[in-house]
């Protein structure tokens, strides 16, 4: 493993020209796991070390100088964007040492959609065990674009997985499908009697807020409130705080138009479609998201942070109304794929071109 440097962040490009006060932080950013292919998701551990998902369909175990491929995941469809996807922890890991991921699954017909899955971590951490597959999407596609795809534990112990809206554009309106849609289920895959059209016909019942494009990052803020960001298509990439029942308004209203030029749909509000609470143009290609806790970084407490897939940053987003006030860009921050908050309090990300994640800390 590759010796912690320190350095002075921070790229603030436009920003020091509207009046940000000084930002400029020392940090430590520490490779913790290297030599990665398409890693997706991270997840690290509270006794030490961490998970990591590639795309291709991997689990790697890293801690100290161990490291292997974990068994017994799923069955994976590795399409376009699709493949193993997120991993993140349930709540009482310590205790039950389980865990959920989300992937693409293959689907009847030659067709994939994003799925759930939980199982529980070996002891040894070599395998999976007692894999149940929770929720997968109704339908599938051919297609390889928009899987999205996020898992949070709500504190109610719910599951809230983003699911994209697999480049048919339309169906993030439809409730009867899946698509452009935040799901909530239990841990036991059922569907809990508060979700918002559980009794209503032709909709489907696990369906939280829909009218998404492609969520690729989620997160929950102090309050325990589900964030999300979400790609655009050329300008519009999103932050949403998302609602109950909400819809969000894709591909009705957007602030960002199509990637021919074209304006989308009716504009960029309309009644009874949300409003972002952030929004970028041009679009930073936006993926993991995490409010912070504070733990090692008091001045941060409550922030939102962003990965920018196309611009190599993590945005810090702060403020009522939510502001872009900071972005923090070395040359670890390469095409941040994933940020996450570990269990001591640092802020461990994802850089895909780099094939590692590194933990920043004071």
């Amino acid at each position: 493993m590759s010796i912690a440097r320190t350095i002075a962040t921070v790229s603030l490009a436009a920003l020091s020209a509207v009046g940000i006060a000084d930002v400029a932080k020392a940090l430590t950013i520490e490779p913790m796991i290297e030599d990665l292919q398409g890693p997706w998701g991270v997840a690290p551990l509270p006794e030490g070390g961490l998970l990591v998902t590639e795309k291709a369909g991997r689990l790697i175990y890293q801690k100290d100088d161990t490291r292997h491929d974990v068994s017994g995941l799923p069955e994976i469809a590795v399409v376009g964007q699709g493949g193993l996807l997120d991993i993140t922890l349930a709540r009482d890991f310590e205790q039950s040492r389980m865990l959920f991921l989300t992937y693409a699954t293959p689907q009847e017909g030659g067709g994939a959609g994003t799925a759930l899955a939980s199982a529980r971590l070996s002891d040894d951490a070599k395998r999976l065990e007692n894999l149940t597959e929770l929720f997968a999407m109704k339908p599938g596609s051919t297609g390889g674009q928009h899987f999205g795809s996020r898992v949070v534990e709500a504190p109610d112990g719910t599951l809230l997985m983003t699911i994209g809206e697999r480049g048919n554009r339309p169906a993030a309106q439809d409730r009867s499908t899946h698509n452009g849609s935040i799901i909530r289920v239990d841990r036991d895959g059922s569907v809990p009697d508060d979700n918002p059209f559980i009794d209503m016909p032709g909709v489907l019942p696990e369906i939280w807020s829909y009218g998404h494009r492609n969520p690729q990052g989620a997160g929950l803020d102090l309050e325990g409130r589900l964030w999300v960001s979400e790609h655009g298509a050329k300008g519009g990439d999103e932050v949403n705080r998302i609602v109950k029942g909400a819809n969000y308004g894709w591909p009705v209203i957007s602030y960002g138009e199509h990637y021919s030029g074209e304006k989308i749909g009716e504009g960029t509000a309309k009644e009874g479609m949300e409003q972002p609470a952030f929004y970028w143009d041009p679009s930073i290609a936006p993926a993991g998201l995490m409010v912070y806790s504070g733990a090692q970084f008091p001045d941060w407490k409550g922030d939102i942070f962003v990965g920018a897939l196309k611009f190599d940053y993590i945005a810090r987003l702060s403020g009522d109304p939510l502001e872009e006030v900071e972005q923090i860009k070395t040359p670890e921050t390469a095409r941040v794929r994933d940020v996450v908050e570990g269990p001591d309090g640092g802020i461990w990300f994802i850089s895909e071109d780099r094939g590692t994640v590194y933990r920043i800390t004071p």
